[in-house]
């Protein structure tokens, strides 16, 4: 004798009724639940993939800013989920990577985060601090800015490399002095707001973060 049991399976789309026959195995009524849960485990793997080659992020931007200035970077642990990205004030830095995989880097620095980083990253060169700069917005601030932005895509695509066997080149950094917020986005068909991320560092106790856009890797 067969017996019919409903129950309500929750999935991120709509609820789903099941058919069980007692003494056997639960049996789907219809395609809609496989099909449901395949596009959940997908984006539970993509989530699970942007966040790891997001902590390649964290750890490769803070070895390349210490080796550079000598000084403690700290991450925060919680990568945050955010629906777009943008370059924003005082210094905003971007970079294009493409290959294997594709996306975009963010790095926002206040501009006492990046006097700290500049001052630090010349003195450590050995340079006397009454010959730099003083004001955020110099040439000299920018272009060390851009050239440690430089630094730290090297080392998060040898990263990528070595963990995952993707290989992407990326575009010249270009760090500008800003003053209000402007969002950028990447030409590829498989990025939404679900791949991006904010990561939050701080030098000297001043703040600077990545914002990140990837296209979808599983």
């Amino acid at each position: 004798k067969r017996t019919l049991l409903s129950k309500t399976f929750s999935s991120s789309f709509q609820s789903i009724l099941i058919s069980v026959k007692v003494g056997e195995k639960y049996s789907v009524c219809t395609d809609l639940l496989n099909n449901n849960l395949i596009s959940g485990l997908d984006m539970i793997r993509t989530s699970n993939t942007v966040n790891a080659i997001s902590t390649i992020f964290c750890e490769s931007t803070k070895e390349v800013i210490e080796a550079s200035t000598g000084k403690e970077i700290t991450y925060a642990k919680t990568i945050q989920k955010i629906p777009v990205i943008h370059l924003r004030p005082e210094i905003g830095c971007f970079v294009l990577f493409s290959g294997d995989y594709s996306g975009l880097m963010i790095m926002n620095f206040s501009a006492e985060a990046a006097m700290a980083i500049y001052r630090n990253y010349m003195m450590h060169m050995g340079l006397p601090e009454e010959e730099l700069s003083t004001e955020y917005t110099a040439d000299e601030v920018v272009d060390n800015i851009g050239e440690m932005i430089n630094q730290i895509i090297g080392k998060v695509r040898r990263g990528i490399e070595m963990q995952y066997g993707l290989v992407a080149s990326n575009t010249q950094p270009k760090a500008i002095a800003l003053t209000t917020s402007i969002i950028l986005t990447i030409d590829a068909q498989e990025v939404d707001k679900e791949l991006c991320r904010r990561l939050s560092f701080k030098v000297e106790g001043h703040s600077f973060h990545i914002e990140l856009s990837l296209e979808k890797t599983e």
